[in-house]
């Protein structure tokens, strides 16, 4: 109907009303998008514009019984991220990632096109359609130096000295690269991780040292995940990475066994990535906290 008036959620904000052929303009024009979130009088709650029958070409189903007021949308909403894996694209998207650092070449259109795919299928609240927008040429040179990295410490496991804090420099560009290129809703977030390399590179060789405990490397590797966290500036919230050392621990215990099987690595490495992803949340950032 063309008396009905519409809110959509950008930049984790509310924007409205607006008449509905201005809606449509949006639609047109691609402001708003089949992920964006819209509500209008009628609705119960804020649903993605692709679930509004009609709403994406142009010609919208029968009005729904009137409700009045509209759900709070709040662009500080917190909790923790969850992600979508659909078994099959998972394993393939894994697969293309793991041949583009076999052949090196490949490995900046293949990494890059993982992480934008990821991202498409992670929920961030108050974060509308989340995105990488990278692209391949941006550090073209850590992928490929990734890709040699293996091959060098294939060749001579007496290197490993080198190629260990030479991987981790490589990472902590990657990591710098990741937070940097994130996206809602087609505008670039104002995120930078500011965890400086050398730190990093320390963190990177604890976790190798760890290793000789058995066990110490999931107390080590969460409480790197909790440092990366705390290095993540530029926004209104805080992300935390809830996971402890023990739950890293049986987790990546279960994951390496089922790997041993072959058959089940599909089902335990989205098993475990979905649980990775919702270890990370956002909280309301505390005075001491930086901006």
């Amino acid at each position: 109907m063309v008396d009905r008036s519409w809110f959509f959620a950008s930049q984790g904000q509310q924007q409205g009303p607006y008449p509905e052929a201005q809606l449509h303009q949006f639609v047109a024009s691609g402001r708003v998008t089949a992920e964006t979130l819209v509500w209008t009088e009628g609705m119960a709650d804020w649903q993605k514009a692709r679930e509004i029958p009609g709403l994406m070409t142009g010609a919208f189903g029968p009005r729904a019984v009137a409700q009045s007021g509209a759900p709070a949308f709040s662009g500080d909403a917190t909790g923790s991220l969850s992600i979508d894996l659909p078994l099959w694209a998972f394993l393939g998207r894994i697969l293309l990632l793991m041949i583009g650092y076999l052949f090196v070449i490949p490995a900046p259109w293949t990494a890059t096109g993982f992480y934008r795919w990821m991202a498409s299928r992670t929920e961030v609240p108050s974060r509308p359609n989340f995105a990488f927008t990278g692209q391949p040429g941006d550090i073209w040179y850590v992928f490929v130096g990734t890709g040699l990295m293996y091959y060098v410490e294939a060749y001579d496991n007496r290197l490993q000295l080198i190629v260990m804090p030479v991987s981790a420099f490589l990472s902590w560009i990657l990591v710098r690269w990741l937070a940097g290129n994130l996206s809602s809703n087609g505008q670039r977030l104002p995120i930078a991780f500011n965890g400086s390399a050398v730190t990093f590179i320390g963190w990177q060789l604890l976790m190798y040292i760890s290793f000789i405990t058995i066990i110490g490397w999931a107390w080590v590797i969460s409480a790197w995940m909790r440092w990366i966290c705390r290095n993540i500036n530029g926004t209104r919230r805080e992300v935390v990475f809830n996971g402890t050392g023990l739950e890293v621990l049986w987790r990546t215990v279960l994951f390496a066994i089922g790997c041993v099987f072959i058959i089940p690595i599909p089902w335990v490495m989205r098993w475990y990535n979905r649980w990775y992803v919702s270890q990370f949340a956002l909280v309301e950032r505390t005075a001491s906290a930086s901006a």
